[in-house]
């Protein structure tokens, strides 16, 4: 055999390996079998609490819902971002247009690791690096909430992405490189209870940074700027500093934080707008002990100067 004809075959075996490689590291990874089938049957009424904090119907709810139709999840709204835009999946109970025919594992594996139940990936335009900090408990609660809402008959349109991105296999790569289980920002042992139930809320169903957090050019969240307010990302001004600096909540109290999602207003008697009027209403539904706790945590994570171009200036609100 010549060398050329070696070092041909070589190169080949070397690409064959590296794409094996590339498989099995793209592969779905998903919670542990044993300790899915080890959780009980959900609370539906905990569930809907689960449910207002992950603001489910602002998205999945068809865009302007109010009232009962709020209940209704058949998706369809559309998501831009610099990636193309997707597309919200009906969640309803429906059995063929939606979660209706899904086991709780189906469920938990979509919510917490981002995988469908035929092993696609989903998109992370669904927070689910967010919800993966969610216990198995509250995920099991959410699935027997969203099991006694009406089902609907809707099947909304595929997501319209560009090449690459259109190649759902590389998100496995993206989780590899983006998805983390730990806490975003580590608490003492003696931490506060209120301060850890916080931390809980804001960094898993919350999913507060996924809006409030800087984005990579890969579209990870920049850890290191944990909740320091980011470019929004349908391309006008720019959402909000949490952090408590001088950009941020610095002025902030504890009281005014928690007083705000209760209310909407802020402690200059301004009142909330855009996107967060409807997360404001979600969180005026919880106890009060849970604002409270999201105040609390956001009082004690790091300081950060603003996250986004300078030339971008805050909304209103």
């Amino acid at each position: 055999m010549s060398r050329r004809r070696k070092l041909a075959l070589g190169a080949v075996a070397a690409l064959l390996l590296i794409a094996a490689a590339g498989w099995l590291a793209s592969s779905p990874r998903r919670l542990d079998a044993a300790s899915v089938a080890a959780v009980g049957p959900g609370n539906a009424q905990a569930g809907e609490q689960v449910f207002r904090i992950g603001g489910c119907a602002s998205c999945h709810a068809a865009p302007g819902a109010t009232g009962e139709d709020r209940r209704k999840l058949a998706g369809g709204l559309e998501l831009k971002t610099a990636f193309g835009s997707f597309v919200v999946p009906n969640i309803s109970p429906d059995p063929e247009d939606g979660i209706g025919k899904w086991s709780f594992a189906d469920f938990a594996n979509a919510v917490q690791r981002g995988v469908a139940p035929d092993g696609r990936h989903f998109y992370p335009a669904f927070p689910y690096p967010s919800y993966a900090h969610m216990t198995l408990t509250d995920t099991a609660d959410l699935f027997a909430f969203l099991h006694t809402l009406p089902p609907v008959k809707n099947k909304p349109p595929a997501s319209r992405v560009s090449f690459p991105y259109n190649i759902r296999r590389g998100i496995g790569l993206w989780d590899l490189a983006f998805l983390r289980t730990e806490p975003v920002i580590a608490l003492p042992q003696d931490a506060d209870p209120a301060v850890r139930r916080g931390r809980y809320i804001v960094e898993g169903p919350g999913h507060c940074g996924e809006c409030h957090t800087p984005r990579n050019a890969a579209g990870g969240t920049d850890r290191t700027q944990w909740l320091a307010g980011a470019s929004n990302p349908d391309g006008e001004g720019s959402i909000p500093n949490l952090t408590p600096s001088e950009d941020g909540l610095g002025d902030w109290s504890a009281k005014d934080i928690a007083y705000y999602l209760e209310s909407g207003f802020t402690p200059d008697f301004d009142s909330v707008g855009g996107s967060m009027v409807e997360v404001q209403a979600n969180m005026s539904k919880l106890p009060a002990s849970d604002r409270e706790a999201i105040a609390a945590y956001l009082k004690a994570i790091p300081a950060r100067p603003n996250g986004y171009p300078p030339e971008e200036t805050k909304p209103e609100g």
